[in-house]
């Protein structure tokens, strides 16, 4: 079962993912974006997009460097203050984002206007993404020290898959929370290209983030008036 799930599976859904990118940017480009439902509510908007970008974004970023140098990241875990540090910052990132999904879960079911345009896809990518940060903060709150099996183990077993000569046995042994951590982070990218999340590999995705204000103009043919709003 370990080298299906960790050995044939991780091709099969970067296949999907793929097959599903070239499908929906060839059959409709334009659809290639996170679908702003910005217009329909702001307020709970604001409070949960800002906390779960910045606390996933963050958190993925602690991710790619212990990618790229694991050794390091080892390195400094080897010095229990810094260890201790670089744990709780994953950690508070990870409730900030925890909090800023849960605050856009709640929109989506009680705002009627956003409610109408969510499509079983968003439900679905909530479920998944609610997954992978409830198994992410479970494995750093109940088996402690996530960030040294992440370097010692999930790295090599990623490198393995990248090399074309998958290892499970790299993860195979890890608690069952963390390898269902995995695998749904591999479902997670298998659904990018048929969800709005596709925005997520669009080219400077985030400049969003700082970007000004818009000033949007609103037009009426009879009395000839202009209303200004500015949204961000």
């Amino acid at each position: 079962m370990d080298k299906i799930l960790f050995g044939g599976l991780p091709y099969v859904l970067l296949m999907i993912a793929i097959v599903g990118a070239i499908w929906r940017f060839g059959s409709n480009r334009y659809t290639w974006s996170s679908q702003s439902s910005q217009f329909l509510e702001n307020k709970v908007l604001f409070f949960g997009s800002f906390p779960w970008h910045y606390g996933i974004i963050l958190v993925l970023l602690l991710h790619i460097v212990g990618f790229f140098i694991p050794k390091a990241i080892l390195l400094w875990n080897g010095t229990p203050l810094r260890l201790y540090i670089l744990e709780l910052t994953a950690l508070s990132f990870g409730f900030l984002a925890l909090f800023g999904l849960l605050a856009l879960i709640y929109r989506r079911l009680t705002n009627a206007r956003v409610k109408s345009v969510t499509s079983a896809w968003d439900v679905l990518v909530l479920i998944v993404l609610l997954i992978q940060v409830l198994t992410g903060l479970g494995n750093a709150i109940l088996y402690r020290w996530g960030s040294n099996w992440y370097a010692a183990a999930a790295v090599p077993w990623l490198w393995s898959i990248i090399k074309l000569n998958p290892a499970p046995d790299y993860v195979a042994n890890l608690p069952l929370i963390t390898r269902v951590h995995i695998i749904n982070a591999m479902i997670f990218f298998a659904l990018i290209p048929f969800s709005r999340l596709a925005h997520f590999v669009v080219i400077n995705p985030y400049k969003y983030l700082v970007r000004p204000y818009q000033v949007v103009r609103w037009y009426r043919r009879a009395p000839a008036t202009e209303n200004i709003v500015q949204y961000k």
